[in-house]
């Protein structure tokens, strides 16, 4: 039963005793009777009027509690000229408005907490308790659009520790997992930051630094060793075997001298010189250039080429490099019979080099565009450095890899 269910059912029941008693001295104390009847009557107003201070203050909480359930923090009450109910009312309305200011304050942070998320240049991946993406911000989407095994490859690395993982030889992305408190619950989220630029930076600056210093080292020994020894030379015409070993080792260090330029070139690559040419008409340039080459392995050239121009801004004589020691590495891949199909498609603004060779190994894979990486026995591991300096010079994207039996180099003019 209610309080004031409770409170009316012993009020009625006080008076309508009181009334019978009364009534019982009715025929003998009749004015007495009606001074009794004057005292309940004042009785039941008085009730009436405690009933109302009594109950207000339980209407008002009442009205709280269902505001709070609410979450309607903007319900507030006014004085009522009663010193209890007033100093309710007072806390009610304090904590009424601590509780806005602290729901307003929640609410502006969780805002710019989103805004930084949402465009936040760090791919941000937040986990649900499960583990299962929970929210993902669009940098995050991009980057798991390229690399869609990134988060599985994150989910052996430790709590609050970074790690460089490469994706295709080509982009490199640092990985960042930590935790936060959720409502009690502790959850995960996921930092992932492309770092390739970075990255081709720093190797640039110490495999310039290397080669420098080893082409500075062998010009200065070969040049005067080279020199003694074509003088020697005319020493030695009556000495057949001195004379030829003289000749050879002379041989071997102008071979040496050209191996030292091929890094210096490397690091010597000027900036793109930009000019309006027709890629259709050097890929036709570039195949009758390597079909000698193709043939002596009985390879086969399968070009699809649009039959109109297609013009964009590059450096040729770069570009041209660049294209041929991709298709270099493509015959050098097949042993013996094999096609190599040259594609462009004007629409995709892509370009595709592939071949039907040995392929790319996996565990190749993540090295393929490292300075000196090579897997041929006798390679140098600058052709496809070289490649990627020149296509980064250009702002193309590009990529090799193995899929279906097909190794596939895409270079993309968009």
């Amino acid at each position: 039963m209610k309080l004031k269910t409770k409170y009316i059912s012993f009020m009625v029941a006080i008076h309508l005793t009181c009334l019978v008693m009364s009534y019982l001295i009715f025929e003998e104390h009749k004015v007495i009777f009606i001074l009794a009847e004057m005292v309940i009557l004042i009785s039941m107003l008085i009730s009436l009027s405690l009933y109302k201070q009594l109950i207000n203050p339980l209407i008002y909480l009442k009205q709280g509690v269902n505001a709070i359930k609410d979450q309607d923090f903007n319900v507030k009450f006014l004085a009522t000229g009663q010193e209890e109910v007033d100093e309710l009312v007072n806390v009610y309305n304090k904590m009424i408005d601590e509780l806005r200011m602290e729901r307003t304050k929640q609410q502006e942070q969780h805002f710019f907490l989103e805004k930084l998320i949402q465009t936040s240049p760090t791919g941000i991946v937040i986990l649900d308790y499960d583990g299962a993406i929970k929210q993902i911000n669009p940098k995050a989407k991009e980057i798991i659009d390229i690399a869609p095994n990134l988060l599985e490859q994150s989910q052996t690395l430790q709590m609050g520790l970074a790690k460089i993982i490469r994706i295709g030889g080509l982009r490199s992305y640092k990985v960042q997992k930590s935790k936060f408190i959720d409502r009690g619950f502790e959850r995960t989220f996921v930092m992932i930051e492309e770092v390739t630029a970075e990255i081709f930076e720093a190797e640039k600056n110490v495999y310039s630094k290397v080669i420098r210093m080893m082409a500075h080292e062998v010009n200065n020994t070969v040049g005067p060793v080279n020199s003694i020894m074509n003088s020697a030379l005319t020493f030695t015409e009556n000495d057949e075997p001195l004379h030829n070993a003289l000749q050879v080792a002379i041989d071997r260090n102008q071979n040496l001298n050209i191996f030292m330029r091929n890094f210096a070139d490397l690091v010597k690559l000027p900036a793109a010189n930009k000019k309006q040419i027709d890629l259709v008409s050097l890929l036709k340039s570039l195949a009758e250039l390597m079909l000698f080459s193709a043939k002596e392995k009985h390879i086969k050239f399968e070009l699809a080429l649009p039959n109109e121009p297609y013009h964009i801004l590059a450096d040729v004589q770069q570009l041209e490099q660049a294209l041929i020691n991709v298709v270099k590495n493509a015959i050098e891949a097949i042993e013996k019979e094999g096609l190599i199909w040259i594609t462009l498609d004007p629409i995709k603004q892509q370009l595709v080099i592939a071949d039907n060779g040995k392929g790319i190994g996996k565990e190749y894979a993540e090295h393929l565009f490292s300075p000196f990486f090579s897997t041929k026995k006798d390679g140098q591991g600058i052709g496809l450095t070289l490649v990627r300096e020149i296509l980064l010079n250009h702002g193309f994207a590009f990529s090799l890899g193995t899929e279906e039996r097909l190794t596939r180099f895409k270079m993309e003019m968009a």
